[in-house]
């Protein structure tokens, strides 16, 4: 079994989309696979499971990664959809303009999935990084993260 999985991120300012990641490859990270995955499965004590999304302004995380670079102060919280004859969990999430996901115009270039809302705090599962793209306070970010068993 293979687990890959792909994100994208879009940028919108008056419900129109003014800037698209594409779709993006990830990274799981060895604590992904162990407590998210391989702890999950076999109902052991500390397996954990992604509710939240956060953006960040570094580079793509190690295998070896904990936490994201240069993550934001606000997570958001997704909703996780998959169908009965589907291997793949969708999480999709929006970072919006107004709880003020960011405080001023910066430029965002990672994204990861983690476990808790607290920014800085939780497990990084997987994540990775996109061209670095501008995201002003008046603006919103559209995530779409699929994880794919095959």
């Amino acid at each position: 079994v293979k687990v890959v999985g792909m994100f994208r991120l879009n940028i919108t300012e008056d419900g129109k989309i003014v800037g698209d990641s594409g779709w993006k490859k990830n990274q799981v990270t060895n604590l992904g696979f162990n407590q998210y995955l391989v702890s999950a499965l076999g109902s052991i004590a500390g397996s954990k499971y992604v509710s939240h999304v956060a953006l960040g302004t570094g580079g793509a995380p190690a295998a070896s990664d904990t936490s994201l670079a240069g993550e934001q102060s606000v997570r958001a919280s997704v909703t996780a959809a998959t169908s009965s004859a589907s291997k793949t969990v969708r999480f999709t999430a929006t970072f919006d303009s107004a709880v003020s996901f960011v405080t001023a115009s910066k430029n965002i270039s990672n994204i990861g999935l983690f476990n808790t809302s607290t920014a800085a705090g939780g497990t990084l599962f997987a994540g990775n990084t996109f061209t670095s793209s501008a995201v002003a306070t008046n603006q919103n970010v559209n995530a779409t993260y699929d994880i794919v068993f095959s």
